[in-house]
């Protein structure tokens, strides 16, 4: 390729965005679930919730120096993880079912890229004014003093917010006052700075340059949407069989040819994608809504009727073109995909909610020593060692009995005490080495391995749980 005819690019230099300010029901329905998002996440860590003299009082604490993960009156144990698996489960059936009901709600309302997003933009707003205000400091090439007072202004803004995004998720992990006086104190733990730096970069770059880009490229789930969308799902589109040909000029010569769209680029200005809706369904959509807002604020000025953009299932395009007015939102809510999706999660979730209220106070793991599997005492009797962890789920210390049931020969023994009780302290799991011996000539001389049985019973509320194990070893 000569010099004077270079090689095209691959790639596209990315022309910031600057969405234009917009209200409408949707702009305010936005406004209305940052401001609940956002307060939801700051403000959780602070939460108290009384558990006992001997347990955190954080409201949702994931205590991973403990292993445990509070969230309110809920405590979930290690060996309890599959509740944490059923409720990601649970949030990947409900992101299928919405998104086959009602396209891209979680993209354009509640992701945490849109959320951040959107405050970004608002505080750049606040700074540099709204989108021509905006686009003028863009294009000013001279670095003045206005300019670098505007810019430096927002980003120590956007920074502090970083700064809050990430001191708010490690109060999920640390009791949050102490952590907050520790991190003041410069006496928290360097993982703790390590991860509020981390976080408030990330949230810096994600929210104040990358922006559209994370959705397009980052994210996968544009592209995995299409699976889960069909003629029927209820997504933002352009009704340009009404909105076609388009044209500004009303009072010219043929204006009486034209369809309602003025071609004014309101949907286009506000979008914070930066595409144009009038050309179709696109992978860079988020249906945030905004582009209705813009457009039936325009239609009303122009005197035409509102909803040449607004959310509508494709398949009602024939009905509408005809001039038949479309089905019922609830005829394409309520399809065999969505109801499939419904009765799976609430499968899920009353799964969850019974293993949640049937899960038993105590509990207990055996795991028998195999190194070496059995010892041959001096008298002729075959011992076995075996671990068994205790957990005491109670807020008080509970006397555990231990007992093991199998061959009626065999006698327990736990070791550091002469009981066959021992106390276990509150909400802990207590390890505890335990003896199963069988006298000599007890067990018979071909068995290779026995079965039995451990019991543990609460003694102060009489629960009991059991664990079944083997005992090694030949009789003599």
């Amino acid at each position: 390729m000569s010099e004077s005819n270079p090689a095209p690019s691959l790639y596209a230099a990315r022309e910031p965005i600057y969405p234009r300010r917009v209200s409408g029901k949707f702009r305010n329905l936005k406004w209305v679930l940052l401001t609940l998002m956002l307060g939801a996440y700051y403000i959780t860590p602070w939460f108290r919730w009384d558990r006992g003299p001997s347990l955190p009082d954080q409201a949702v604490l994931l205590d991973l120096a403990n292993r445990r993960f509070y969230f309110f009156w809920i405590e979930i144990w290690p060996h309890e993880f599959y509740f944490v698996a059923g409720l990601l489960i649970m949030a990947g059936l409900g992101l299928f079912l919405f998104t086959s009901a009602l396209g891209r709600v979680w993209c354009g309302y509640a992701c945490p890229q849109t959320v951040w997003t959107d405050l970004f933009i608002l505080v750049e707003r606040w700074i540099e004014g709204d989108r021509n205000a905006r686009l003028r400091l863009h294009r000013q090439k001279k670095l003045d003093f206005r300019k670098a007072r505007l810019r430096i202004t927002k980003w120590l803004a956007w920074l502090l917010i970083g700064l809050a995004t990430g001191g708010a998720w490690v109060f999920y992990f640390a009791d949050a006052p102490t952590l907050m006086h520790d991190l003041f104190t410069g006496q928290a733990h360097p993982a703790a700075y390590t991860t509020m730096l981390v976080l408030a970069l990330t949230t810096f770059f994600f929210g104040g340059f990358a922006r559209e880009q994370i959705c397009i490229y980052a994210c996968p789930w544009p592209r995995i949407q299409a699976a889960m969308m069909d003629e029927d799902t209820i997504t933002i589109g352009y009704r340009e069989w009404r909105g076609e040909p388009r044209g500004k000029h009303r009072k010219a010569e043929g204006a009486e040819n034209l369809g309602d769209c003025i071609d004014c680029m309101a949907c286009v200005n506000v979008c914070p994608m930066g595409i144009d809706i009038r050309d179709g369904q696109q992978l860079a959509c988020i249906t945030c809504g905004l582009c209705i807002d813009a457009c039936d604020d325009m239609m009303a000025k122009v005197g035409k009727p509102r909803g040449l953009i607004d959310y509508m299932a494709l398949s009602d395009e024939p009905s509408e073109r005809s001039g038949n007015a479309p089905r019922n939102i609830w005829e394409h809510i309520l399809r065999p995909r969505t109801i499939l999706y419904t009765g799976l999660w609430m499968l899920v979730g009353f799964g969850l909610v019974f293993a949640l209220f049937i899960r038993p106070d105590i509990d207990m793991t055996v795991a028998p020593v195999r190194n070496p599997t059995y010892v041959t005492m001096s008298d002729g009797s075959i011992r076995n060692t075996y671990d068994i962890r205790l957990r005491n789920k109670h807020g008080e210390p509970r006397p555990f009995k231990l007992s093991v049931v199998g061959d009626p020969t065999l006698r327990i023994q736990l070791e550091g005490t002469a009981y066959d009780s021992v106390d276990v302290p509150a909400d802990t799991a207590y390890l505890q080495r335990v003896y199963v011996v069988s006298p000599k000539g007890s067990v018979p001389s071909n068995a290779e391995a026995t079965d039995l049985r451990f019991w543990v019973e609460d003694l102060a509320s009489g629960e009991r749980t059991y664990k079944d194990s083997t005992f090694n070893g030949r009789g003599n």
